[in-house]
């Protein structure tokens, strides 16, 4: 039966996202076009926390690090190498070696929960510090300029086959929600498979997983990778949404923010975090219209309401009720079957007598 409700709700998910897919940029108009795909490349930034928190249990508070160091690699890559087709895999490989060389000295040198979210905002603010003073003319990488506080103004995603042919906002899009299903089915099954039900198991007891025979040092640092090279094209999808990339990209409202996303989607599912991302980052964009409530008094009292009343998360919490309903229903239809069957054995009786 659980089995079955989860084909159905992957299916569904599919169905949505094709529908999505193919429907938003035949409806909406170009702003808010260029808007959802901003939105889905957050997502897919969400995404990759809620692989590497909910399920390997690994508190990144710095997972915009990668998400911007994919975004900075791609739009290096893209100016030096004169097109995008190279530049998106160099792009997400640099944003994977970076976790995969931070997270070898965190995972091997056995640091606690509390020093490894230390260490990953510590390097998200650094490079956030660093970038910034980045604005003269001798700071670049070949002939990409890191542009400090400006920027750098970002190439946009060409014809793997033709350099000098862009995509189009609408078509942009299309790469963006493609690679947000990709990701997500790419995350559901790794956590069906082996390696997703020993990463659980970690997040459940580490010192039980590893005293069964499993290098649970090997097993974060590949969780932690994963979730830094899906990060890492969430950069780059975001990067060719707005058309340019800042370090504002590290700072420590975005590092929150991710954490924000998992907490109130529902730490411990994939179709949460990509949930609360799309809902706060519509709701801040339309809270940014007006002067009254302050935007970050708001994310503060939100995060703390749900903390409080609904810990698990908007969709862990609709699934609950969802069951906790449907079983009321199950038990009221068997008890009223066994009413009848007790009146038939009453009347049954009866006639017999």
């Amino acid at each position: 039966m659980k089995r079955t409700r989860e084909t159905n709700a992957l299916v569904s998910i599919g169905i949505v996202g094709l529908v999505v897919l193919f429907a938003a940029p035949q409806s909406l108009e170009l702003f808010a076009v260029i808007s959802l795909t901003t939105a889905v490349s957050l997502a897919i930034l969400a995404l990759s926390l809620g692989l590497i928190w909910g399920y390997g249990g690994i508190l990144c508070f710095g997972q915009t690090a990668f998400f911007g160091i994919g975004a900075y690699a791609y739009a290096i890559a893209a100016l030096n190498f004169g097109g995008s087709s190279s530049a998106i895999l160099v792009a997400i490989l640099v944003a994977a070696a970076v976790a995969a060389i931070l997270g070898y000295f965190m995972f091997y040198g056995r640091l606690s929960d509390v020093y490894l979210a230390v260490i990953t905002l510590t390097l998200t603010l650094i490079l956030y510090s660093v970038i910034r003073r980045t604005s003269g003319p001798e700071y670049k990488i070949g002939i990409a300029k890191l542009g400090g506080f400006n920027g750098i103004n970002v190439p946009p995603i060409n014809y793997p086959w033709d350099s000098n042919h862009f995509l189009f906002p609408e078509q942009v899009f299309y790469v963006a929600m493609v690679a947000l299903l990709g990701s997500y089915f790419l995350c559901v099954w790794l956590t069906k498979s082996h390696f997703g039900r020993v990463s659980m198991s970690i997040r459940e007891n580490e010192v039980r997983t590893e005293l069964l025979g499993y290098d649970v040092r090997l097993y974060k640092l590949c969780m932690f990778t994963v979730g830094g090279a899906i990060a890492g094209l969430g950069g780059i999808m975001f990067a060719n949404s707005i058309g340019r990339i800042t370090p504002d990209v590290f700072n420590l409202y975005n590092a929150a923010l991710a954490i924000i996303w998992v907490i109130i989607g529902g730490r411990g599912t994939l179709i949460g975090p990509i949930f609360g991302a799309l809902v706060l980052f519509y709701l801040t964009s339309f809270l940014g219209q007006q002067s009254v409530v302050n935007i970050n008094l708001f994310l503060g009292l939100v995060l703390i309401i749900f903390v409080l009343v609904v810990p698990r998360g908007i969709v862990p919490s609709v699934v609950q009720m969802w069951d906790r309903r449907r079983s009321r229903r199950m038990t009221a239809r068997s008890a009223r079957k066994f009413r009848r069957r007790g009146r038939t054995r009453v009347k049954e009786g009866g006639l017999e007598e």
